[in-house]
């Protein structure tokens, strides 16, 4: 990763927690690069994850992945959609703290 690049996230987005702290969907870790999930399943190598959900109601992000990785994986049946995003929650370690070490600046 570069010494610095920019990255965009919703205004409303709540302050990225300290590493550690609970994630509370602030969405930096995956607007700056993809998670090992992202990059191995969506093939996505550079940029935000393209699996990086929005909520207005919550004012937060969501990991697609999480939430409906049938979206995401067009080969994965609907049937399977809720044992996948547990296993996919697992595999990004969510609810463990933030482990992304970036100094954010608002631009």
């Amino acid at each position: 990763m570069p010494a610095e690049y920019f990255i965009t996230i919703h205004a409303a987005a709540p302050p990225k927690p300290p590493p550690g702290a609970p994630c509370n969907g602030c969405g930096a870790c995956c607007a700056a690069e993809p998670c090992p999930l992202s990059r191995f399943l969506l093939g996505h190598r550079r940029g935000a994850c393209p699996a990086l959900i929005w909520r207005d109601d919550e004012e937060r992000y969501f990991c697609g992945m999480v939430l409906a990785p049938a979206d995401h994986l067009r080969w994965l049946p609907r049937l399977l959609q809720a044992p996948a995003g547990r296993l996919c929650r697992r595999w990004i370690a969510a609810g463990r703290g933030c482990d992304f070490d970036a100094e954010i600046k608002a631009a």
